[in-house]
């Protein structure tokens, strides 16, 4: 067992090393850095979305008392909805480079304005921006093999590994303290300005502290698996250099390669169609509308909405009802293509979580993403959100439109408004 007496050697044997102080300061640097980057991206972002629900609502009240008809302020009235990002986004920011945050909608078809949002940020997606959870995944193997490969190799090379083993009361005693010392002091480095980022955001104790035991976790993996490498390959007669090219050779297959050959093979398997499609297909029928009998439009509008087939009836060439109605039967026609779209991100998803099993950084980042509530499944279910709110204002507004009835500004009033909280 390693005595504190040890731990305490180790220490003062690191403090006169200056080249590894220098490098955790460097770790240290870059960790605040991606803490910083997170916490100022968050900020960023929640006060984009309050100065865009502000300036909402405004404008909404501003568009409304101006109509004099239900059909042109169903039209002219936007609505903001948004996702929030969590409290522990700023450490893993996850998929909101790649999927929308935030969507400004009205009551036209969907489809379309779901997917003309094209990603902001494609090329993160592999890799991930770099922030906490980029430094744990991807970095900190790099850090351990640093620190770690050469802990025998050096001491040999140097001169100096006969004389410590033979004064040593016990040489596993001796490495494994030196190992657990720069271990202690690399988790340090890493998650002090996490836990300094957690506070000042406010993040929950229970979702940081899982977040902590991650780090710990895999920075764990890592130095037994340096440490094991190394004492093989030393016991071989391998240098530090060969010691150290093996393990970032693992690092380089596990972080990198297989992420990447495997996101290939996921894309070749799962078939799926593409954004532009389901734009293409629901404009094409929302535009093919104005030139076929009304018939058309009304057959496949009261699929969805039998109850209204007694008030089809128009008293001039245009109707608001009408024009709602092709433009939620251009939805239906590109409602199979949209499912199989989504179908397709959730088995990709779910695909990528097996081949995680194979790569413990892609599991870290998936599991921090998952806590930070920043994965893909939170923006399917931020998607449905928007799906689920247009739903709710063509249920409120279809009975002004297809009822008949003076205008009434009091109605407006009621008009449905986007949840703060969204059920993952």
């Amino acid at each position: 067992m390693v005595l504190f007496s040890d731990l305490v050697r180790e220490c003062r044997f690191l403090s006169k090393q200056r080249s590894v102080v220098l490098f955790l300061f460097a770790v240290l640097l870059l960790s605040v850095f991606a803490v910083w980057s997170g916490v100022a991206d968050s900020r960023q972002q929640q006060m984009t979305i309050e100065r865009l629900l502000e300036k909402d609502a405004v404008d909404r009240h501003s568009v409304l008392a101006k109509q004099v008809d239900y059909g042109d302020a169903a039209y002219y009235s936007f609505h903001f909805t948004y996702d929030e990002p969590s409290s522990l986004a700023f450490a893993a920011m996850g998929q909101r480079d790649v999927y929308p945050w935030k969507h400004r909608i009205r009551m036209l078809a969907l489809e379309g304005q779901i997917h003309e949002t094209d990603a902001e940020n494609p090329e993160l997606s592999l890799l991930g921006r770099f922030d906490f959870a980029f430094i744990i995944s991807v970095l900190l193997p790099i850090f351990v093999i640093l620190l770690l490969h050469d802990l025998r190799s050096a001491e040999r090379e140097a001169g100096r590994y006969d004389l410590l083993v033979v004064t040593a009361k016990n040489q596993y005693k001796l490495w494994t303290a030196r190992a657990l010392v720069l271990s202690a002091f690399l988790a340090a480095a890493m998650l002090l300005p996490f836990l300094v980022g957690a506070v000042v955001m406010q993040a929950p104790l229970l979702e940081t502290a899982l977040m902590a035991l991650i780090a710990l976790g895999h920075l764990l993996f890592w130095v037994v698996l340096t440490m094991v490498v190394g004492r093989v390959m030393m016991a071989r007669g391998q240098s530090s250099p060969r010691i150290a090219s093996a393990l970032l050779a693992g690092w380089l297959v596990l972080t990198v390669i297989v992420p990447v050959v495997g996101e290939t093979v996921i894309n070749q398997i799962v078939d799926s169609p593409k954004g532009g499609e389901i734009v293409l297909l629901q404009r094409q029928a929302v535009n093919d509308a104005w030139d076929k009998p009304y018939s058309a439009t009304w057959d496949e509008f009261l699929k969805a909405h039998p109850e209204w087939a007694e008030h089809t009836e128009m008293e001039s060439s245009f109707h608001w009802k009408w024009y709602y109605a092709f433009q939620q039967a251009g939805d239906q026609q590109a409602a199979e293509l949209s499912q199989s779209y989504r179908d397709a991100i959730a088995q990709k998803d779910q695909a990528a979580g097996m081949l995680s099993l194979l790569s413990p950084p892609m599991s870290v980042q998936r599991l921090m993403s998952s806590l930070a509530e920043t994965n893909v499944a939170a923006s399917l279910a931020y998607e449905q959100s928007v799906r689920d709110h247009h739903q709710a204002l063509r249920v409120y507004f279809y009975p002004l439109l297809f009822e008949k009835g003076e205008f009434n500004s009091e109605e407006l009033v009621d008009i449905p408004t986007y949840p703060s909280h969204i059920a993952r």
